[in-house]
């Protein structure tokens, strides 16, 4: 059953009988809040007009025929114009019976909607870092959130596989590496190719520092520098498709796949399709051609593609550089165009940081005027940093905070802590290691995806291994810990089942209603591109489990039925628990 749609048909059958058909009036019913007694609240200021009486009289009025033509509403209320309606225990023990009985509870019918989310975006000039786990993770949930709610959702990457910035990390190998490969040195590829990137800037600073000693200004000493020449050179002999400069490319980005594909498996994000900005740019060009034959772009004297958006409230925005090569908007352009073209897509989602935003507008406003209405069907999922208590991260001085090191380090906590608190005493050493990895990544993921996407964040990795508080151990033991429950009540033949609605403590009666609740929670994780509601949810689901089992007995409750329904409601709390943390990307033990 669709409570809210109950809900709201059963006060509109009763706003009716006492005052006439509903015309253009919209009843505003929505969740009581938490200070207040009951379940749902009708806001009769808009019925006013047709009760022709105060406030409160026509908020008791209505309250009275529910009560009386409603079993299932067992009482009311009236605060001012507000009508607090609460439902039967009966009501919510019939709710609890759907629930427990549907298999596909908290998934949505199918809707049609075919919607490609875009996360990771990796440059092959450097390994994964913190930034990029907040983009996996957001983007990986954000996915099974949508799928959650029916949409056909494809996964996609896209691979900024060519510009500048790689070239810098070739010309950098290729001077100063000696031959150096992964192999050799015993590096992932992405770690190796990331050293010279590195590497790169560390030579350029000492160039550009030596031309500005010179009396050269600072400005023109970063232009003029020697291996940035070089670099620039490398990127159009590359678009040139030289083969010495396109066979050092790939050699160096397939180091880079190699190890990029290491770092996704750890993190248990994966995608339908990937994309690779080589493959996209000259459709860009083609597209920068018809906006120049469209007159809609210009070309200035050196050669360079414009827009100018200043009629727009932006500025003049750069399509095509001097020298023909491309840049981010070319690419994307061609990238948009492609992917609505072969998809038949409904919606595209780019999960990009905040700063980001502009370029993001402008590449709607560009494919608007270039006729695309399908523009109108681009969201860009902007997300803040990733911050650490010692500051913030560059990836041009080597100080960033590897992915890969982080997620050691997170498993490697995990299992310190676990081993300190004893939660690891009756396992083998397999199944240690395979729980201090679950809870590790578990802590990581449910840390950074607790976070509202827009909000920066600070990153705390100890903090986030907490057994207590919002983390996502605490979430995960509580479902060991139901688990463990269950198990020894089936060793002992003791069956979950119903119960009538007469046995339900208050408490009980308020895990159904939250368990209730999911699918709207759900769904308003979708409309909202937030995976921090579903986080809240769970976290809450737990900590309210956490109080009734500290509070009542289960396998000691002498009342057959009522431990047969404490039992049931145990395993429905941890089903949904479930559920909740796989949209995240979570998984939780069976025992820990």
């Amino acid at each position: 059953m669709n409570i809210d749609h109950f809900i709201s048909e059963a006060v509109s059958r009763s706003v009716e009988a006492l005052y006439g058909p509903l015309g253009e009036e919209q009843l505003q019913i929505q969740k009581t809040r938490k200070e207040f007694d009951g379940d749902y609240t009708l806001v009769v200021f808009p019925l006013l007009r047709r009760s022709r009486k105060s406030p409160e009289a026509t908020a008791a009025e209505i309250g009275e025929h529910l009560t009386a033509h409603m079993p299932e509403v067992k009482s009311f209320n009236v605060i001012k114009g507000f009508l607090n309606l609460a439902l039967s225990d009966g009501f919510w023990a019939d709710r609890f019976a759907e629930i427990a009985a549907d298999g596909a509870f908290g998934q949505a019918p199918a809707t049609g909607r075919n919607v490609m989310i875009e996360y990771s975006s990796p440059n092959t000039n450097k390994p994964l870092h913190l930034g990029h786990i907040r983009n996996n993770l957001l983007g990986y949930s954000v996915a099974q959130i949508l799928r959650a709610v029916g949409h056909n959702v494809i996964k996609v990457n896209l691979v900024n596989d060519r510009g500048i910035h790689i070239c810098k990390s070739m010309l950098a190998w290729k001077r100063y590496g000696g031959g150096e490969t992964p192999a050799s040195s015993g590096m992932k590829g992405d770690h190796l190719v990331g050293k010279y990137y590195v590497e790169f800037d560390r030579h350029y600073k000492a160039q550009v520092k030596e031309l500005t000693a010179s009396g050269m200004s600072e400005e023109e000493a970063k232009k003029r520098a020697p291996l940035m020449l070089e670099a620039q050179e490398m990127l159009r002999r590359w678009e040139a498709r030289d083969p010495e400069v396109y066979g050092l490319w790939e050699m160096m980005n397939g180091w880079v796949y190699d190890g990029f594909d290491v770092t996704y498996k750890a993190l248990g994000v994966d995608f339908d399709k990937v994309y690779y900005e080589s493959q996209t740019y000259l459709l860009g060009k083609d597209i920068v051609q018809k906006g120049l034959d469209m007159g809609i772009f210009y070309r200035r004297e050196d050669g360079s593609v414009w827009i100018d958006l200043t009629a727009d409230g932006l500025d003049q925005k750069l399509l095509l550089r001097g020298d023909g090569t491309s840049v981010y908007m070319t690419q994307d352009l061609g990238t948009a165009y492609r992917r609505f073209e072969e998809n038949d897509l409904d919606d595209m989602i780019y999960v990009v940081g905040n700063e980001q935003n502009y370029h993001f507008q402008v590449l709607k406003l560009v494919l608007k005027k270039l006729g695309y209405d399908w523009s109108d069907h681009i969201t860009h999922l902007s997300y803040g940093m990733v911050e650490l208590p010692n500051g913030k991260m560059k990836s041009r001085e080597g100080t960033v905070v590897d992915a890969d090191d982080l997620i050691d380090d997170m498993v490697r906590t995990a299992r310190e802590m676990s081993d300190e608190l004893g939660k690891l005493d009756d396992c083998t050493e397999d199944e240690a290691a395979a729980i201090s990895r679950m809870v590790g990544l578990g802590a990581l993921k449910y840390f950074i995806l607790k976070v509202d996407p827009k909000k920066t964040m600070l990153f705390d990795p100890r903090e986030s291994i907490d057994f207590n508080g919002n983390t996502g151990p605490f979430i995960q033991y509580t479902h060991a810990r139901i688990r463990s429950v269950l198990r020894k009540a089936q060793e002992a033949g003791i069956a979950c089942g119903e119960a009538s609605a007469a046995a339900y403590l208050p408490e009980e009666v308020a895990l159904v209603k939250q368990l209730a609740d999911y699918p709207n929670v759900v769904k308003a994780a979708a409309e909202n591109f937030a995976p921090s509601i579903v986080a809240t949810y769970a976290y809450e689901l737990a900590k309210q489990y956490n109080a009734y089992y500290h509070d009542h007995s289960i396998l000691r409750e002498e009342d057959a039925a009522v431990r047969a329904m404490r039992l049931r409601l145990s395993e429905q709390v941890a089903r949904v628990i479930r559920l909740a943390m796989r949209l995240l990307g979570i998984d939780v033990p069976e025992r820990m």
